[in-house]
């Protein structure tokens, strides 16, 4: 497992997909995972720090954790299949439950849970961005920084 570190969400056009993009924290490679729209708008409001009027549903879930006292550890995410990513929350407690990897980073961001992805992923979905091309994931993260929770739609 590689661990990662969420570079934000944007959306991809001209298809409007939501995607939420990691980086290997050791390594050049990017992974995007296409999201939907509600979870890109709780990705953004951690990473933004906004604070909803009423919580979210991962912000609940934050605070039931808190209240059991048990900590999301990691967020590993495992598999691609068919499309289709699937990933685990590790809990404190030892249990360990199948999520989907944008509510999984969504909490992972509210909690502190380092993230993690299978090497065979990276290896079959991820992109190498060697150093030169930096400016390139640069100008992404100067439209991250303009991008609002809005963009994605209504959070609900």
């Amino acid at each position: 497992m590689k661990q990662m570190e969420v570079v934000g969400v944007r959306v991809e056009m001209p298809s409007n997909q939501p995607i939420v993009l990691l980086k290997e924290t050791e390594g050049d490679r990017y992974l995007p995972i296409w999201i939907g729209a509600v979870e890109a708008t709780a990705i953004a409001f951690a990473q933004q720090g906004v604070l909803p009027a009423r919580p979210l549903t991962h912000d609940l879930f934050r605070d039931v954790l808190d209240a059991l006292s048990v900590q999301l550890r990691t967020v590993n995410i495992t598999a691609l299949r068919d499309g289709i990513f699937f990933a685990d929350l590790v809990f404190s407690n030892g249990v360990e439950v199948s999520a989907r990897p944008s509510d999984s980073i969504a909490l992972a961001l509210r909690t502190g849970a380092t993230i993690f992805a299978a090497e065979d992923i990276l290896e079959e979905a991820g992109v190498a961005i060697p150093d030169e091309q930096e400016d390139e994931v640069e100008k992404f993260r100067e439209f991250l920084d303009t991008i609002t929770p809005e963009d994605f739609g209504r959070a609900g």
